[in-house]
């Protein structure tokens, strides 16, 4: 009879978190974070078919990096719960708290007792009244959640992002500065020589929790609507002709008139 290898707890637990974190850390990135408006969701997602980014209720949003599979069938676990709830009780009663405690408990549960986790990194998030009032929650492979108010990035090399965030991010930014700062900060990492890359909006899937919106919350920004956001304002750019003419017209030191030469 074939013996079998003795393995402790501890070493379990280290093989199976060593796998879902390299697992998470081959999928792309995604930002999530607060701004002037509500909150702001980045993935680096060149596929319009395959959403990171998505609904769950009024005004909860979900993010998600890893495996497509698994984080699909979490999310839908999510809609369940919050239909269900939302029905039998009432719509309010649906929280950003209590999807998290309902995902946790999957997630630990599958950490736990199966021999291959789940190769996931998810964010929950509610818009509140303010952006004192958003709720950011992050849960990792194995049911773990932290509360994050301001940001999130996860997958690839989130540490870094996190640091450019860290520096550039502000609750008072419109969307387009908000947008500015995150695509950024998906784009200092994996360029060529450590070089900083410029995300197009193909490559990209954005999303809101817009605070101002009765009902849900939700929408997607494609299209024009994320190219004109992504793009340099006009008024940012001085047309030259205009420059010249207020460096012709500088006012005369004693009149306070144009001087002329």
């Amino acid at each position: 009879m074939a013996m079998q290898f003795y393995a402790s707890p501890e070493q379990l637990m280290r093989d199976r978190s060593e796998f879902a974190r390299k697992g998470i850390a081959r999928g792309r990135s995604v930002v999530v974070l607060s701004y002037s408006g509500g909150v702001l969701f980045v993935a680096e997602n060149p596929s319009k078919a395959l959403h990171k980014v998505s609904e769950i209720y009024d005004r909860i949003g979900y993010a998600a990096v890893g495996k497509y599979n698994e984080f699909e069938a979490l999310r839908q676990v999510g809609v369940r719960y919050a239909d269900l709830r939302g029905y039998s009780y009432d719509r309010r009663d649906v929280t950003a708290r209590g999807l998290v405690n309902a995902f946790a408990q999957q997630l630990g549960a599958i950490f736990g007792e199966q021999s291959k986790p789940f190769e996931v990194e998810v964010c929950v998030a509610q818009v509140g009244a303010s952006a004192a009032g958003d709720e950011l929650y992050r849960l990792t492979y194995d049911g773990s959640v932290t509360d994050e108010p301001g940001f999130i990035a996860m997958g690839g090399q989130s540490e870094a992002i996190a640091s450019n965030l860290r520096e550039k991010h502000s609750n008072e930014h419109d969307l387009r500065a908000a947008l500015k700062v995150a695509t950024e900060a998906l784009g200092s990492i994996g360029g060529e020589n450590g070089n900083p890359r410029t995300l197009s909006a193909a490559q990209l899937e954005v999303a809101v929790l817009d605070r101002a919106r009765p009902g849900r919350a939700f929408r997607r920004i494609i299209g024009a609507a994320l190219e004109g956001l992504l793009s340099v304002p006009d008024s940012d750019a001085k047309p030259e002709t205009d420059a010249k003419a207020d460096a012709d017209a500088t006012p005369d030191a004693e009149t306070g008139t144009p001087s002329e030469e």
